[in-house]
């Protein structure tokens, strides 16, 4: 019951979104998320699978505000019968999860483990590529510009914020993602993913100075 009512809370939040954030983004890290519990025979199923459907529902990209968006998901925890303890953990699991600029966040449980590796899987590889695009374009990103350098470091507005393209982004973020997961169910999951990403990005530059076949 109390999943069900969430599917119906995210698919009405998120059921229009443009940007890779939709509720079939939201499914799919479900999916991969209990996949990878069960792989791993770690974790508990119901945390899991509440975390991965809210994980998108406070992020800021998505909300007017950080905080509205919290406050968005504690009015939803508030109106489904969960314990504190529960409520607090998925809370906190969502918290922790974000890339945020690639800058290294400890993950107090395996259930957040799972859930960050589930995200971060949805990222890369054909659907990572796709996704990539949408939300560049729906940011007013251009798709390359050579003359942009690609950034190392970054703070968290600068990441948010700062001038990259969508080309860019596989440079400060997507290529990096199989090296930050977590458990072996996911890296193996990662590996053909990552190596779609590295043929496209080939083959793109060919193309780009006018050499594709």
């Amino acid at each position: 019951m109390i999943i069900k009512q969430t599917e119906e809370f995210v698919l009405h939040e998120l059921g229009e979104d443009a940007t890779g954030h939709d509720w079939f983004h939201v499914d799919r890290v479900r999916r991969n998320a209990l996949h990878i519990c069960k792989e791993e025979k770690a974790g508990d199923p119901f945390i899991i699978e509440m975390a991965a459907l809210l994980h998108d529902i406070p992020d800021e990209k998505l909300n007017e505000s950080a905080e509205k968006g919290q406050q968005k998901l504690e009015t939803f925890l508030e109106s489904v019968s969960l314990t504190d303890s529960d409520k607090n953990h998925i809370v906190n699991i969502i918290e922790s999860i974000s890339y945020k600029g690639g800058r290294k966040t400890t993950l107090e449980s395996i259930e957040a483990k799972i859930v960050q590796d589930a995200d971060r899987l949805d990222a890369i590889g054909a659907i990572g590529i796709a996704r990539a695009f949408a939300y560049g374009g729906k940011k007013g990103q251009p798709i390359y510009d050579p003359s942009i350098t690609v950034r190392k470091e970054m703070s968290l507005e600068e990441y948010r914020k700062g001038k990259s393209t969508s080309i860019h982004h596989f440079y400060e973020k997507l290529l990096k993602l199989r090296d930050l997961l977590n458990t072996e169910a996911a890296k193996n999951m990662a590996a053909s993913r990552h190596q779609m990403m590295v043929l496209f990005l080939e083959q793109f530059y060919q193309e780009w100075d006018g050499q594709g076949s």
